[in-house]
């Protein structure tokens, strides 16, 4: 079969190599008709991933047909069409057991720690994999694992009807953050550098949209807010300077999630998180997220394929690239079909 292998950081390459095969009673395997192509997948292309190794099969937005089942598997059966989850636990460290698998003390993400889906067929446990309805495409139900984390930031920002929400970044996390806060009843307001991102936010019903490039964060966000601040801030940019500004505009009694994984340090006063009581949260991945999420896109709450800007065969893995990188004010969420 064909896969596609990041050999080292800025060489991609499509190889062939053996089938995997069912090894686990409770194995399933998956003919892989769909993979988002992410902000992770990129980093790790670019060698700019903390936790990635090399060479790895990049790709964990994945969607694909039962092709065959382990003997012990029993809620699936060939034919099925699923969502694969990249999360990869041990199922018995204490974070596990305490219901919050994406902490595992032993975690693999699969397409960063191990081999992911860029690739004609994967296996998988069945307990990483959920159905998805015969009415739901193979590109739209890429979209699913994106809004689970999705799902998982406005969980961890407590977000509620009437909150007050501030999203930094209008790339495919903080569009999809948005759209899952507007459902919950939130007004929203966006920030991005791009203006035709925040065009995208507006038909995706954010409230207000401000490029710091022209406008004064801080002002507009007292405007918006009748100067109490936003109750809460998602940090979807993820560099120093952005924490710093989250702490800027947060309102007393606020909560901040961050979603980003730079290494640099944000100059941070104590005081402001203690007089305020701040709450400060980080989001990563999701937390059992995907049968709410697949429901929200059944029910129609959700339409996976207002995110997707572009469409590439999985061969021109190299072209799909290029153009996230030379065009990205008409990117958003691009998907390689197997």
């Amino acid at each position: 079969m064909k896969a596609i292998y990041v050999i080292e950081p800025g060489n991609i390459e499509i190889k062939e190599i053996k089938e995997p095969q069912i090894l686990h009673s409770d194995d399933v395997k998956i003919k892989v008709k769909a993979a988002g192509i992410c902000g992770s997948d990129v980093h790790i292309y670019h060698g700019n991933s903390a936790v990635a190794t090399y060479p790895r099969v990049i790709g964990h937005e994945v969607v694909g047909d039962i092709v065959e089942v382990g003997e012990g598997v029993r809620n699936f059966k060939i034919n099925d069409r699923v969502v694969v989850d990249p999360i990869n636990n041990c199922d018995h460290c204490t974070n596990c057991n305490k219901g919050r698998p994406n902490l595992c003390t032993n975690l693999k993400v699969r397409g960063v720690h191990e081999d992911g889906g860029y690739r004609e067929f994967t296996v998988a446990p069945e307990r990483s994999i959920y159905k998805i309805p015969d009415f739901i495409s193979y590109e739209e139900a890429v979209m699913i694992e994106p809004f689970t984390v999705a799902a998982q930031v406005n969980s961890r920002g407590q977000v509620e009807k009437y909150d007050s929400v501030f999203i930094m970044g209008s790339g495919p996390a903080g569009l999809s953050a948005l759209k899952v806060a507007k459902n919950k009843g939130a007004r929203c307001i966006v920030s991005d550098l791009v203006d035709e991102r925040l065009e995208k936010a507006k038909q995706l019903g954010a409230n207000y949209v401000i490029n710091p490039k022209k406008q004064d964060v801080k002002e507009c966000i007292d405007f918006y807010t009748n100067n109490d601040g936003a109750n809460v801030v998602i940090d979807a940019v993820g560099t120093a300077n952005s924490f710093e500004q989250a702490m800027e505009v947060v309102s007393k009694g606020g909560r901040i999630v961050v979603l980003g994984f730079t290494d640099k340090a944000s100059q941070i006063p104590q005081l402001l998180i203690t007089k305020d009581e701040l709450d400060i949260s980080g989001s990563r991945l999701h937390n059992n997220k995907f049968p709410e999420v697949i429901k929200w896109f059944e029910n129609g709450e959700i339409n996976g394929n207002d995110y997707i800007s572009h469409i590439y065969p999985y061969y021109k893995i190299q072209e799909a690239l290029n153009f996230i990188e030379t065009e990205p004010m008409k990117v958003f969420k691009v998907v390689l079909m197997f």
